[in-house]
């Protein structure tokens, strides 16, 4: 549990998802375990484990989104409807409805989050207040931009507000951070190390964009499910990818389809 301090009273994690993917349609709300969507496995992971932390779902004002915010409230997370296109404008938006300046920004495709990677970057934060953004690194890539999908990243709201500002080119509108952590110079940035045995797993894709991600990760997170009791990890994956060589060369498929 992580415990209030003046830190963690201005933070909050903001949400990302909408119903609107070309790829996958609906994706957010699909079954995906025990009739539960990825959506309500994510609000509910970070509501167990970090129940003093506001939580804010982020989607669009696009009509489809209903169903988004009514499953959000129905988990006890607030919401906050903005621009379909441009995602920064919506976290400012919803940042600055709700009073925080410090960010958690969370991609709602992800239903494979490592809890503990999660109170390491909180922890982090809570001793050193002085960065604009901190996210973890794998290989020297920021971990936003690889196929894992176990984390987190941290923003200011007033570096988001900068970015803004400083460019007007689409992508990083889209994009949240990327115009942040590509520009060094004029953010305070920190990357946290990951376990170095990932290093060597370029192999292991675990966010959900495509049909064949979504069946491939439902098999997967059941069988993690029965064998840790729903308290796996990164290591525990690792471990469960070492044993299961079938389902490693599926994954390489994807990964070489889906590159980002």
């Amino acid at each position: 549990m992580t415990k209030k301090s003046k830190f963690t009273d201005d933070l909050c994690f903001i949400v990302q998802a909408r119903l609107g993917s070309t790829r996958l349609p609906n994706k957010m709300m699909l079954p995906f375990f025990k009739k539960q969507s990825i959506l309500e496995i994510v609000l509910e992971k970070l509501k167990k484990n970090f129940p003093t932390i506001q939580i804010i779902l982020a989607t669009s004002i696009s009509e489809e989104n209903d169903l988004l915010e009514r499953v959000a409230k129905m988990h006890g997370c607030d919401v906050y409807r903005g621009s379909e296109d441009k995602v920064i404008e919506r976290f400012i938006d919803a940042a600055v409805y709700f009073k925080h300046t410090n960010i958690i920004r969370v991609c709602a495709d992800n239903p494979f989050l490592d809890v503990q990677e999660i109170k390491r970057l909180i922890d982090y934060l809570q001793k050193n207040n002085n960065n604009d953004y901190v996210s973890y690194t794998v290989n020297g890539i920021p971990s936003i931009k690889t196929h894992f999908g176990f984390w987190v990243e941290f923003v200011r709201l007033n570096a988001l507000q900068k970015t803004v500002k400083m460019t007007e080119e689409k992508f990083y509108f889209e994009h949240v951070t990327n115009f942040i952590y590509e520009n060094p110079s004029f953010f305070s940035i920190h990357f946290l190390e990951v376990d170095s045995k990932l290093n060597e797993c370029s192999n292991i894709r675990m966010t959900v964009d495509t049909k064949e991600d979504f069946e491939l990760l439902r098999n997967i997170y059941e069988n993690l499910y029965l064998d840790y009791n729903n308290t796996f990890g990164i290591n525990e994956i690792i471990n469960f990818f070492s044993e299961k060589e079938w389902i490693k060369k599926k994954m390489i498929q994807q990964i070489e389809q889906n590159t980002k």
